[in-house]
């Protein structure tokens, strides 16, 4: 038993589709399928060149081979040809906040991120928060693009709030990066306004593997329901319990 133990916490150390938790008791009371369908929307966070491409600003933790963004384009896709997603927005997250409204704090934080990267010309800090090629194809007219300005949430400052009142959003489905920033401080945020959000767990990531099982858990016992790509296809075809 003990060794059977270790190996999974072994395994989990992975990251990704390796971390995603049993669904906790109460989600499990849930018909995921139903809720799913819902009026929904689609949000990607900070899934941008500064993390999938070899020359971002955030390269060194090479997102690119860590699984994420396959997996996002899979939910993307399937959440596209559901017809009850009414949202598709498209989260960017600069590192590069020299012209944003600051706070002490904010500005030791901001200052931190881009060390060594303050002499970057303008054109190219513009294009390391540009949506990565392959979610841009996915963009469609119609669809929400903005930037997060807030610390770790975009239900601040952002055309989000009001989109999702008119169009009487049920269900947010949350892909990107980071995990244990962003993706899980817009769950957050998403529950204390009212919403029902699932993480795609295996479309989202943390700056180390090793960090993500943990947040998943901490996600999936108190906020929202963690499940993987695979799953959320799965529940879209799947009928409702009633």
């Amino acid at each position: 038993m003990g060794s059977t133990a270790h190996a999974s916490d072994d395994k989990a150390k992975l990251g990704g589709i390796h971390a995603i938790p049993e669904l906790a008791p109460q989600w499990q009371t849930l018909d995921l399928a139903k809720i799913v369908k819902y009026p929904a929307a689609f949000l990607s966070v900070s899934q941008n060149n500064s993390l999938y491409r070899p020359d971002g600003a955030q390269a060194a933790e090479k997102q690119w081979e860590r699984g994420s963004l396959a997996a996002t384009v899979k939910a993307a896709k399937a959440a596209r040809a559901a017809g009850n997603f009414k949202t598709f927005a498209w989260i960017g997250y600069e590192v590069f906040r020299e012209s944003y409204p600051q706070s002490e704090f904010d500005q030791a934080q901001y200052a931190s991120w881009i060390k060594g990267k303050e002499d970057w010309p303008a054109e190219k800090k513009k294009a390391d928060n540009d949506l990565v090629d392959e979610l841009r194809a996915l963009v469609e007219p119609g669809d929400l693009e903005f930037n997060e300005f807030a610390l770790q949430t975009a239900f601040v400052g952002t055309p989000l709030p009001l989109d999702l009142a008119r169009k009487q959003i049920k269900t947010i489905i949350i892909t990107g990066i980071h995990l244990d920033w962003c993706v899980e401080g817009n769950a957050r945020a998403a529950r204390d306004n009212g919403f029902l959000p699932i993480i795609i767990g295996d479309a989202t990531a943390a700056n180390k593997p090793e960090e993500e099982a943990a947040a998943f858990r901490r996600i999936n016992n108190f906020f929202a329901p963690v499940i993987s790509a695979d799953t959320f296809v799965k529940l879209l075809g799947e009928p409702s319990r009633t």
